[in-house]
């Protein structure tokens, strides 16, 4: 075992501008999040608690077991467009009754919980790690069904929850939908294609279409409570298999269901560990305001992995990558983390050799993104990198071993694909504030637009606008910058959460733990690499 031994000065000028730097973001990314933890603000909180109603996060806290961790997942949703923050929905992982489950909960303080495109957006993310990671599915609904203005663009996509609650059934992970208040419209087949179902007497109201719809359709004269109360679904239509007082009796009987679910992981259980010997404060100082100047990423795994132990393998060969084992509150990780940025064939041979290592004993990977992409120029091509960067993400492509990514730093151009970003589908992605994710750097990338309008105007022998030249690259400098940062890739779903990195070692350890629900096992063989 190698104990990794830090050379961070906590007491230097570098470190404290670090840690203001990250400590500016973090303000940011908070404000954001009362954003979405507000919901429709005060008027429409105060209307819902009038009726006697607890919030969705209220809901969440009195399902899950005491004291034990929820992690939240997407809270920025919808950031920068022009729904709520947040998505209408809170989602994220909970312990029930011992058990880890994937939990969605409609606000309904936000347009009465009905749902717009980033909500479908959010439950089929969260849907898709319930399956992966073999989840018991709990709905807390309350939800007016589709957001009518946008239906062109949830009606299609929105089906897409309908079917994964009858695979997952099929499947044999448990659905539940504890109901609070309306389920209306499309709202109404979740609970009619969940496992079991949980209604609230006097609040519940399950129905495709309430009386005035059907007033219009029918002509038939109807009442909430005769189309679809509670009370008429647990006695009459049978769509509730529970019948709860209230909603913390309805928490009650959804805990007791989960109780009795005799739910077993599948995976490896942990092994006895020891916390990092280094604080997890000092996290907060390592990545630099400007991403330009590099960082060891080994100060970042010291911090996290039990006991700061890292065997490092190739430490020798492309050093701008760093790779190596370790345990993970008490789960065995591989790590790959960029070191200084590029990625030279060296490391991209290096890389595609050890996750098939970590694919052959079985060990789920962990990779820390702080890369500029694939090194460029005569040399390097013709040296091979196109073929060597193919390799490394060829293993990364055909890995079955299960992924983790953290973006702390620059994640960019085929260096996301290749450290795993999301198209390549980790089971979980988290950004730091520092992070920045796009096709190449803003100036790079304004620079290139320049020369092709710079070459476009020589050929048509026209005068080129040095004035216009400079307008338009820092307009486009300004349009990249904004479109790398965390929040927006948050809110476009390209993430699982903007995290503190002092919760790091913590949400890693929820991830691992998830993953263990289902036994992890390396793939049989990885296609052919082009030599």
């Amino acid at each position: 075992m190698t104990t990794l031994k830090s050379t961070l000065d906590t007491a230097s000028d570098e470190y404290a501008a670090n840690r203001d730097s990250m400590l500016g973001k973090l303000a940011e990314v908070d404000a954001e999040h009362a954003k979405a933890i507000a919901g429709g603000g005060p008027k429409y909180v105060e209307r819902h608690r009038n009726r006697g109603k607890l919030l969705a996060r209220e809901r969440i806290e009195l399902l899950i077991d005491q004291d034990s961790p929820f992690l939240e997942l997407s809270t920025l949703a919808a950031y920068g467009s022009n729904y709520a923050v947040g998505g209408s929905v809170v989602t994220g992982i909970g312990v029930v009754e011992g058990v880890e489950c994937m939990i969605m909960a409609n606000d309904p303080t936000v347009k009465g919980g009905s749902s717009n495109p980033w909500t479908a957006r959010k439950v089929g993310r969260a849907m898709d790690i319930a399956v992966e990671n073999r989840l018991p599915m709990i709905n807390l609904g309350e939800s007016g069904g589709a957001d009518l203005p946008s239906q062109k663009e949830i009606f299609i996509p929105g089906g897409r929850m309908f079917r994964d609650l009858t695979r997952m059934s099929a499947a044999g992970i448990p659905t539940i939908a504890l109901v609070f208040g309306n389920a209306t419209a499309g709202g109404a087949y979740v609970p009619g294609m969940s496992d079991h179902v949980v209604m609230v007497k006097g609040q519940s109201k399950v129905f495709l279409g309430g009386p005035p719809l059907v007033k219009m359709a029918t002509g038939e004269e109807s009442d909430d409570e005769s189309l679809g109360g509670a009370e008429m679904h647990a006695r009459t239509s049978g769509l509730a298999d529970y019948f709860a007082a209230d909603e913390q009796d309805a928490i009650r009987i959804g805990r007791r269901i989960v109780a009795r679910l005799n739910w077993q992981k599948k995976g490896a259980t942990p092994a006895p560990f020891v916390p990092p010997r280094y604080d997890e404060e000092e996290l907060l100082g390592i990545v630099p305001g400007d991403l330009k100047i590099p960082f060891d990423p080994r100060e970042v795994i010291a911090r996290v992995v039990d006991g700061s132990a890292f065997d490092e393998f190739k430490p020798l060969y492309g050093s701008s990558l760093a790779t190596g084992w370790a345990s993970l509150h008490g789960y065995p990780v591989g790590i790959l983390a960029n070191a200084r940025g590029v990625l030279f064939s060296e490391e991209s041979q290096k890389a595609a050799q050890f996750i098939q290592l970590a694919n052959q004993s079985d060990t789920p990977l962990i990779f820390l993104h702080n890369t500029t992409g694939y090194m460029v120029g005569k040399d390097f091509e013709q040296g091979g990198i196109i073929k060597h960067g193919s390799m490394m993400i060829n293993a990364v492509s055909n890995s079955k071993v299960p992924h983790i990514s953290i973006l702390m730093g620059a994640s960019y151009g085929a260096g996301h694909y290749g450290m795993c970003g999301r198209a390549y589908d980790p089971r979980f992605l988290f950004s730091w504030p520092s992070a920045k994710s796009a096709v190449m750097g803003p100036q790079q990338l304004a620079g290139v637009l320049s020369i092709v309008a710079r070459a476009a105007a020589q050929s048509r022998g026209q005068e080129y606008s040095e004035e216009n030249d400079a307008a338009m690259r820092a307009m486009v400098e300004a349009q990249i910058e904004a479109e790398s940062l965390p929040m927006f890739l948050s809110g476009m779903l390209y993430d699982d959460g903007v995290i503190d990195p002092r919760d790091t070692r913590t949400i890693l350890g929820l991830c691992l733990s998830v993953i263990h629900t289902t036994p992890v096992a390396g793939a049989d063989g990885f296609g052919v690499f082009r030599m």
